[in-house]
């Protein structure tokens, strides 16, 4: 498959963040931006994300209501400090 070129400008306060999560993920900024512009047009993921957030506003009331809501880690940190 023919490979193609994108050259894209970007100030650099975000090339710092892009290559602070490039770092995270073990990965050299090219292949992390590669893979962020691949994600970005994957139709399959945009509609698993896009499911995923109507089954949580579907659901995620009746599963809180049954289950509980999570106490804020700030909560229970001060929880455990008092």
């Amino acid at each position: 498959m023919a490979k193609k070129q994108i050259n894209v400008r970007v100030d650099e306060a975000e090339y710092d963040t892009i290559a602070e999560r490039a770092a995270a993920a073990g990965m050299e900024v090219a292949d992390y931006a590669r893979q962020v512009l691949a994600d970005e047009g994957n139709d399959l993921r945009h509609r698993f994300l896009d499911a995923a957030q109507h089954y949580a506003e579907e659901w995620g009331p009746h599963f809180a209501e049954r289950f509980g809501h999570p106490a804020p880690a700030q909560d229970e940190a001060r929880g455990r400090a008092a």
